[in-house]
């Protein structure tokens, strides 16, 4: 049975519909001025003055002038608001690649504090197709060219950077869960409240230590007056390998397989081309984000590249505790990353 105090529907700016948020851009994307421009630019000349790695960077040390006050819409946007936005207009292509990440680590100092992507400990990691089979259990979607199909990562908001876009393909997906809930509610209450169990998903090789190589989290959870979403179907489906996962049952299928179909829904979900020198950020709790899958250019100067960055956000909502397999701790505005006893903080510029 649904918990009774969920909500029939969800009506706040976070449950929206994507051809709606379509026909309405200045919503969700901001073009960078020239100042603002300047304003990242003299603050990414100092930090890089102080000879420090990257993934030190803290928000003192990259100071802004009018162009944090930008920052602080986006961190409501991102936690209150819709749940996401794109800054258009970067210019990457008069960058180093140092120039480009350490303006980009800037804004997310400026967002939160940068968690750990793997269990190297990369802080800043490196989207592109490295020729990893998709269907190894132990690779990591975001290495390949395949569609990832649409999921959240483990953390409370990711930011991407555009670097180099594909030749064809690559498309960036955006979904509100809040919107899926909403039409699962209305069509099939009874699958809806399948996802509200707990759902084996597999940790593909990065185990903290203590930890199971599996975790068991609901797809949504509802705490605290919050819909929270965590959700990778490949994941969850390469679970099943484990000895002690939860079996899915058949009507666990079916809660996934409607959940897939209605975030793939064309009129559900957003669809946008980042292109070179747009940074996206999305919540990761209320949203759900997806790609295509691409074909790159032949020349390796010329490849898909993406930076990524995982980010804690001070403010935030609070988190169900079974956050805490995949979080660690769930402590708010210190949450979220891969750590495992090898894991050792920094940003590898390549």
């Amino acid at each position: 049975m649904l918990d009774p105090t969920l909500p029939d529907a969800f009506t706040g700016p976070s449950a929206w519909v994507g051809t709606e948020l379509q026909k309405t851009p200045e919503a969700w994307l901001y073009h960078l001025s020239a100042d603002d421009i300047a304003d990242l630019e003299v603050a990414a000349r100092h930090y890089l003055s102080l000879g420090r790695d990257i993934g030190e960077i803290a928000q003192a040390d990259f100071p802004l002038g009018h162009f944090a006050e930008h920052l602080e819409d986006l961190s409501e946007t991102l936690l209150r608001g819709i749940g996401m936005e794109v800054l258009r207009g970067l210019p990457v292509e008069r960058y180093s690649q140092e120039m480009a990440a350490t303006i980009f680590c800037g804004i997310g100092a400026h967002l939160g504090s940068a968690r750990s992507q793997n269990a190297a400990g990369h802080i800043l990691g490196h989207v592109r197709n490295v020729g990893a089979d998709p269907d190894d259990t132990n690779t990591r979607i975001y290495q390949t060219n395949a569609r990832q199909t649409f999921h959240t990562d483990s953390a409370d908001v990711v930011g991407l950077l555009c670097l180099r876009e594909a030749k064809e393909g690559g498309d960036s997906l955006l979904v509100s869960a809040e919107t899926l809930y909403n039409r699962m509610r209305a069509a099939r209450p009874d699958l809806l409240e399948r996802l509200f169990d707990p759902i084996a998903t597999d940790r593909r090789g990065e185990v903290p230590e203590g930890m199971k190589p599996y975790m068991e989290i609901p797809v949504l959870s509802w705490h605290e007056g919050h819909l929270t979403v965590f959700y990778q179907r490949q994941y969850i489906d390469s679970a099943q390998r484990f000895e002690g996962a939860m079996r899915l049952t058949e009507s666990h299928v079916a809660a996934l397989d409607l959940f897939d179909a209605l975030a793939n829904d064309p009129e559900l979900h957003i669809r946008m081309r980042l292109e070179p020198g747009d940074m996206q950020f999305v919540y990761n709790h209320s949203q759900l984000h997806d790609r295509t899958g691409f074909t790159d250019w032949p020349e390796p100067g010329r490849r898909r590249h993406l930076l990524r960055l995982w980010l804690s956000m001070p403010g935030d909502r609070p988190l169900p505790p079974a956050f805490a397999e995949r979080y660690g701790s769930i402590e708010i505005g210190n949450r979220g990353g891969i750590v495992t006893p090898k894991t050792r903080l920094h940003a590898p510029l390549d």
